[in-house]
């Protein structure tokens, strides 16, 4: 399986990096995995709802020229399904089970994702009805994929 994240923006926090290091360390065994990054668009701190779209329009560009046509395209949304792991799990084994060998994961930068990638997305997935930082969200997402790896090998790890 072919796993990418699509993610906009840089990602600074050396902390963050090193978690996210050790989980693609981990999930190297069972799948080739590689994140992807788009530039984010500069923006003023105030901007008004026209200017809003206008920046996640630029930056779903930007995420959409990174997607193959025959990928399976995940959202994350504050508004898509929830799952528990187990369920993650098991979206994942079926995906594989039925020939989609490529997988995206898509972040959006701090204000979402544009209608396009949206609607470009096979799935949406919400990981809480709160919201995390896009850097933060990097992390969770890979601990999750490598647990839901480690779920469907029955390997210990999963609590």
């Amino acid at each position: 399986m072919n796993i990418s994240i699509i993610t906009v923006g840089k990602l600074k926090e050396k902390y963050l990096k090193q978690g996210i290091d050790e989980y693609l360390k981990r999930l190297s065994s069972y799948a080739k995995i590689e994140i992807l990054e788009v530039s984010d668009e500069k923006a003023p701190e105030e901007l008004s709802a026209v200017e809003m779209e206008q920046v996640k329009q630029k930056e779903g560009e930007r995420i959409l020229s990174k997607l193959h046509p025959d990928t399976y395209v995940i959202a994350l949304a504050i508004d898509g399904k929830q799952k528990s792991s187990e369920e993650l799990a098991d979206s994942l084994d079926k995906l594989a089970t039925y020939g989609k060998s490529k997988i995206a994961f898509v972040i959006g930068g701090s204000l979402g994702l544009s209608s396009e990638v949206l609607q470009r997305a096979d799935e949406r997935l919400s990981f809480s009805k709160m919201t995390f930082p896009h850097q933060l969200m990097r992390l969770i997402l890979v601990e999750q994929v490598y647990r839901a790896f480690r779920i469907n090998r029955g390997e210990p790890y999963h609590k």
